[in-house]
């Protein structure tokens, strides 16, 4: 299963970028686990960004085919708004849904997936549709979106621990950023006492201008992009990188780049008030 969470990040002014933020752990009945599975995608040529949790076959395998039918030009058009990009997206999903032989080898009771968007007057977007096996039914929610920045959705086998802990940070003086929401994500998928999550975070999302991003994450001081470990690899600044404090932070050198602004976890401080 899986920890999934989108959240809207506002500044002084308005919204100003929303994420998606998912574990990387693909686990088995038998216990058996990979901890490199990519369940968050975004779009190079179109402000859009996705997420999944439940089933792993069928969204991993569609939701790639059907961000690339995207960058292509082949499903939105230009002129579309968010909810018409959404619907587009959602009717195609569930079209190739409906092909799959009798829904029979979804694996889990339940499978759900994110989608976030923005328009060219930089107004943000989500939605979360979700199909239980119960029901056989299709359902879409939207949330509304406050004055500050907080989480929009929060599913899978470890939201329960999350939202537990959100409630602390929510009560911190992070309390309406940003960091706080990927601080307490990070916070929880290491302290996680449901091992069918885990793995290092990952994270898309959307800004004010340009399209979806993939993030690197630094994590327990190694890189990790879209879930897999990077650090054998080259070229590291041509992606943009958080830690799990949600700091800016150069590829190369894994360090906060310098000028990127200091975002410490009051709830991680040592016993000398150090936060790591």
């Amino acid at each position: 299963m899986t920890l999934l969470i989108s959240w809207l990040g506002v500044d002084s002014r308005k919204p100003a970028s929303i994420y998606v933020a998912s574990d990387s752990r693909i686990s088995w009945p038998d216990g058996s686990i990979f901890d490199y599975g990519k369940k968050t995608f975004n779009c190079k040529n179109y402000p859009d960004v996705f997420g999944y949790c439940g089933d792993v076959l069928f969204p991993s395998v569609v939701l790639n085919q059907l961000v690339e039918i995207i960058d292509q030009g082949l499903l939105f058009q230009s002129e579309w708004n968010c909810e018409q990009k959404s619907q587009a997206f959602i009717d195609k999903f569930i079209a190739l849904f409906n092909s799959y032989p009798n829904q029979k080898w979804i694996a889990t009771d339940a499978l759900e997936v994110i989608h976030c968007s923005r328009d060219e007057s930089s107004n943000f977007f989500s939605r979360k549709i979700r199909w239980t096996k119960a029901s056989k039914k299709w359902k879409a929610e939207s949330v509304k979106f406050e004055s500050y920045s907080d989480k929009l959705f929060v599913t899978g086998s470890g939201a329960k621990e999350f939202l537990m802990k959100y409630e602390t940070y929510w009560e911190s003086e992070n309390k309406y950023t940003s960091r706080a929401l990927f601080q307490c994500f990070c916070h929880t998928l290491a302290d996680i006492q449901n091992k069918s999550c885990g793995g290092a975070p990952q994270l898309v999302g959307l800004y004010r201008i340009k399209n979806g991003k993939s993030f690197g994450i630094i994590s327990q001081r190694q890189r990790f992009f879209q879930g897999m470990r990077v650090d054998n690899l080259t070229n590291f600044d041509s992606v943009e990188w958080r830690n799990e404090l949600f700091e800016r932070c150069s590829g190369d050198t894994t360090l906060r780049i310098e000028g990127a602004q200091s975002q410490p976890n009051p709830l991680l401080r040592d016993a000398n008030g150090a936060t790591p």
